[in-house]
Order: C-alpha cells, then sequence, then structure tokens
C-alpha cells in the first residue's frame, strides 16, 4: 500500500531535494522583498524642479520642490510636475520588484 503522498515507499530523494530548493527559494524571496521594501526611489520632473523619493513599498517619502517652480499664478504646472515625479518613481519601484524577483522565477512568467 502507498504512503501518504501517492509515492509508493515515501518521497523520493530528489523530491525532497526539490522541496528543500522551494522551501529556500521562497525564504530567499521573502528576504529581497524585506530589503527592496527599505530602499528608496527619487525621480524629478521639470529638469529638477520637482524631486519625489517613495519607499520600496510605494509610500512616498519626501517631496522636494525648487522655489522657482512655486508659482501662484500657475498651480497646475505643479501638481503636474508632482504627478510626473511621482509616478516615475513607483516606474522604478516596480522595475526594481520585477528584476528582484525574476532572479528567483528565471522567466517562468509568473505574477510578481
Amino acid at each position: 500500500m502507498a504512503k501518504r503522498g501517492g509515492f509508493p515507499g515515501g518521497m523520493p530523494g530528489n523530491m525532497n531535494n526539490l522541496m528543500k530548493q522551494a522551501q529556500r527559494m521562497q525564504r530567499q524571496m521573502e528576504e529581497s522583498q524585506k530589503e527592496l521594501e527599505t530602499k528608496e526611489f527619487s525621480a524629478t520632473a521639470g529638469g529638477g524642479a520637482v524631486e519625489v523619493t517613495v519607499s520600496g513599498n510605494k509610500e512616498v517619502k519626501k517631496v522636494t520642490l525648487s522655489p522657482d517652480v512655486v508659482d501662484p499664478d500657475d498651480i497646475e504646472m505643479l501638481q503636474d510636475l508632482i504627478v510626473a515625479a511621482v509616478n516615475e518613481a513607483f516606474r522604478k519601484v516596480e522595475e526594481e520588484t520585477q528584476n528582484t524577483m525574476s532572479r528567483f522565477t528565471g522567466g517562468m512568467g509568473l505574477p510578481f
């Protein structure tokens, strides 16, 4: 009679190795994710007039404005520059996340 798991005589040795490798990879992925969350990513817009810094877990940490960009008669331009800088910073986080995770997935196309 087969033991639990459906393998006669228990798990084959290479299945045990595969499970150990999967567990090791999962730990490494978790460590990489934690490390990524502690990193900061900055992006600028308007030739450096607006700089936004975000964390790896996509929280805005800092917004720096050049005094030249603060024009009370053109608030919309300032708003657009802030949005552009935030979106670029988030794009950098996403790119780094994908690069980090692709080391583990080996291009398997997994949705990370």
